[in-house]
């Protein structure tokens, strides 16, 4: 688990590919945000609740449950009202991205990603949330 810093927005990456995940949290890391990583949709909505971030990389195809339930129920809870979502799926259709934002999401990401345009969007909706 990430030491809290309050000085430093957090992030949690909600990704099932290690490599993936992996280079997700060295970005981010990088660009100066907390970064705490999850690697299936069971239990996700839990980890969330429990360390209740600013915003979280949610990847759409996870074992278990689908990132659109977990985005789905992240924005039905008053208590994380607050929390940015941002989709990410490889499945980059304009109907993929209406689908995110229908569920709650706050930003959609196509992979492969561009790690600038990643960052670009991170640091828009953080900023926006503030």
């Amino acid at each position: 688990m990430v030491q809290a810093d309050p000085e430093k927005p957090r992030v949690l990456v909600i990704e099932d590919e290690e490599n993936i995940a992996i280079a997700l949290e060295y970005i981010l890391s990088r660009e100066g945000y907390q970064v705490d990583r999850w690697g299936t949709g069971a239990a996700a909505m839990d980890h969330i609740r429990a360390t209740h971030p600013d915003l979280v990389l949610l990847d759409v195809m996870l074992p278990e449950v689908s990132g659109y339930e977990i985005c789905q129920e992240t924005k039905l809870d008053p208590t994380l009202s607050d929390v940015m979502i941002v989709i990410m799926t490889a499945r980059g259709s304009v109907m993929e991205r209406r689908k995110s934002m229908a569920f709650g999401a706050n930003g959609f990401i196509s992979k492969p990603f561009d790690p600038k345009e990643l960052c670009t969007k991170v640091r828009q909706l953080l900023e926006a949330g503030a």
